[in-house]
């Protein structure tokens, strides 16, 4: 069984269920049909964690920005995420974002944590999302990554690999304990991978490839051979 942690708020909830399902079909896809439970992040315990005893988690992005949730309340994934030390973890943009703070020593000393946005955004430079931060650059499509090592993640993609990004946020230092894997000319951090655990974050959303984009599926299905 996978697990997907979806980070949508309650009252975002049914506005997100769709995706989240649509999501959870591409990771069984990509999973070769095994089952894929969705989780709101709320319910998403220690003690969830040990009932159901997944094959690997996969954490969600955000619709909302960091500092419109309440720190306490990421404290019990925190917690999933530091005791699943032989899962497979695979943390997708906002919860990406998560693994930095967490990692770096923000998440368990802050009162709130807030979005750190990759810079402004220039003159002349289009607004990609007039509604969510349009003063900030933000990248939005597919993007071309810069490999920075051999890793089996990217097994079988296009060199350069093309994913979808939808961020205008990043990690701004990398955690102890990650090696860099990938990046853009904008955002350093764009892929970590622990070195001792099966803990990887990806800046961009490799589950919304695209038939002519398909190397989010690539990376997905190798993500999900970790043993």
């Amino acid at each position: 069984m996978l697990v997907y942690v979806g980070f949508a708020q309650p009252d975002e909830w049914v506005q997100w269920a769709h995706a989240y399902a649509h999501h959870a079909r591409r990771f069984e896809q990509a999973a070769g049909g095994r089952v894929c439970l969705t989780v709101p992040f709320q319910h998403f315990t220690p003690a969830l964690l040990r009932r159901l005893q997944p094959d690997a988690i996969i954490l969600s992005g955000f619709a909302r920005s960091f500092q419109d949730y309440e720190v306490r309340d990421f404290y019990p994934v925190a917690d999933c995420i530091e005791q699943a030390e032989e899962i497979p973890i695979l943390a997708l943009c906002g919860s990406h974002q998560l693994l930095g703070f967490l990692f770096n020593g923000a998440l368990r000393s802050s009162p709130r944590l807030y979005d750190e946005p990759i810079r402004a955004r220039r003159p002349g430079e289009p607004i990609l999302n007039p509604d969510y931060h349009p003063e900030h650059y933000m990248e939005r499509g597919f993007f071309e990554l810069t490999l920075h090592e051999e890793d089996p993640l990217f097994e079988g993609c296009r060199r350069p690999p093309i994913v979808y990004e939808s961020h205008y946020c990043e990690i701004k230092t990398l955690p102890e304990g990650f090696r860099l894997l990938a990046s853009t000319p904008e955002c350093r951090i764009q892929t970590m991978r622990h070195e001792t655990r099966p803990l990887i974050g990806l800046q961009f959303h490799p589950e919304d490839y695209s038939e002519r984009f398909p190397d989010g599926r690539r990376i997905l299905e190798n993500f999900l051979r970790l043993p």
